[in-house]
Parts: C-alpha cells; sequence; structure tokens
C-alpha cells in the first residue's frame, strides 16, 4: 500500500498542475488574485486525495495548505519561526507517516463510559497511544485500586503525560512503540488509532490476550470481525466503543 505522505505529496502535485492549467486555459486571471489560485490548487489537490484514497483527514490538510501557506509568506516573519513551528508540530505528531495514526485525544464522556466497563475487581489496563494521558488521568482517579499504563511514541504529549500524572502513582507512562509490548498483563486494552493499523491490532490481540480480557477501539473496527458489542458515547463526535474478546 502507497504510504499516505506519498499519496498526499501526489496530490499536491497533481492538484497543483491541474490548478495550473485551468489558470492557464480557464482563468488567466487568477494570478493577479494569489490567495483565489491558492483556493483552486487546495480544491484540486483535496479532489485528487479523494481519488487516491486517502484518509479523510487528509481532505482540510490539503484544503488549507497553499491558501496558509500564502498567507504565512505575507507576514514577513523570519525564517527561525518557520524552524521553529515545524520543530513544535515534528514533536507534537512525531512519524505519524509511519505509524498512520494520527494524535487523537479521548474525551471525558468517553473515560466515563470505558469507567463503566471495567470489572469490580482491581485491573490492569493499557492506553496504546495514550496522547497527553487525560484518559487516563481520569480513569486513575475514578478507579484508584486499578493500574493503567500508557504508551505514547510522539515527544511532546509524552512529556506532557509524564508531567501531568506524575502525582497518580497509579499511572505509568512509557515512551516508545507499544507494537513490541505484550498485553497479555492487561483486563483491559484502549485503542485510538485509525482504521490502518486495525488488523495488525487485532492479531497481536488475539495471540497475546488473556480470555475474558476486553479489548476496546474507539470508533474504529476491525475488519470482518462483529464486536461483541458497540457502545455510543453521549458526546459531540458521536463516538462509539467497539468492544471484543480477542482471548475468547
Amino acid at each position: 500500500m502507497t504510504s499516505p505522505v506519498r499519496r498526499a505529496l501526489l496530490s499536491q502535485a497533481l492538484g497543483a498542475a491541474l490548478a495550473g492549467g485551468l489558470i492557464l486555459t480557464v482563468f488567466p486571471a487568477l494570478p493577479a488574485q494569489p490567495l483565489t489560485a491558492a483556493g483552486l490548487q487546495g480544491l484540486s489537490a483535496a479532489a485528487f486525495s479523494l481519488l487516491l484514497r486517502s484518509p479523510v483527514w487528509w481532505l482540510p490538510i490539503h484544503l488549507g495548505f497553499m491558501p496558509l501557506a500564502i498567507l504565512a509568506l505575507g507576514l514577513g516573519l523570519p525564517s527561525w519561526v518557520w524552524l521553529a513551528g515545524f520543530a513544535l508540530l515534528l514533536l507534537t505528531f512525531w512519524r505519524t507517516d509511519r505509524s498512520r495514526v494520527p494524535l487523537y485525544l479521548s474525551n471525558r464522556p468517553t473515560a466515563d463510559a470505558l469507567a463503566a466497563l471495567l470489572p469490580a475487581a482491581p485491573v490492569a489496563v493499557v492506553d496504546l497511544g495514550c496522547g497527553d494521558g487525560g484518559l487516563l488521568r481520569r480513569l486513575a482517579r475514578a478507579r484508584p485500586d486499578c493500574r493503567f499504563v500508557g504508551y505514547e511514541h510522539a515527544p511532546l504529549p509524552y512529556a506532557w503525560a509524564r508531567i501531568s500524572c506524575r502525582q497518580l502513582p497509579n499511572i505509568e507512562i512509557r515512551y516508545g512503540d507499544f507494537w513490541s509490548q505484550p498485553l497479555g498483563d492487561y483486563g483491559l486494552v484502549y485503542a485510538f488509532l485509525s482504521p490502518d493499523p486495525m488488523p495488525r491490532l487485532w492479531d497481536k490481540a488475539r495471540v497475546e490476550m488473556r480470555p475474558g480480557t476486553l479489548l476496546v477501539s474507539n470508533s474504529f473496527v476491525v475488519p470482518n470481525t462483529e464486536p461483541a458489542k458497540a457502545i455510543d458515547v453521549a458526546d459531540g463526535r458521536r463516538t462509539r466503543l467497539h468492544c471484543y474478546h480477542p482471548g475468547g
């Protein structure tokens, strides 16, 4: 499968070519209106992104990339500002092109719904990609008898999670890739990833998770596998938690 980043670059290039062709043949006055021309390029890039079946979250990036670049150039900011901005984005999102998982943050209603799934007895819970640790903090306060572990590979969210969770003794934040970590110690595994890694996660969970344990996926289903149940969360996102029993 072609990398989403390669598809994004191809969409931008094809969008620029199409917009350039339209400007030369249909809209010759647009070069005098650079922001409008940039908007045409953004629309073209978004259309090619759909044709190339890129993830839908790339659409607003394609639509806004060139217009925002034109607006930014007009600000006359020094070059170090752009370098700092790039570094901040890199430290926040890290290698999304490799993991194919954007930075998704779980909200309070989702934490409440997840807390209701925890058994009465103490249990170990892992969040695969915990972001800033917000979900784990809410769960740890609700269930001080349980142990919570979060994995995060992006440096800035990891650092924030470590700092914000340091006063909760039942939380452990670990830096790195969760794929190399076993899941057999956990009674509940929570994931808010994307469609791409779900088949791989399901294979890992089936091998490693024990009978009676629970895999909960926020929003994204395991392909060709019916969940044991699905829980609709009362929030603005229309979040749905898909619950599976991989170990049995």
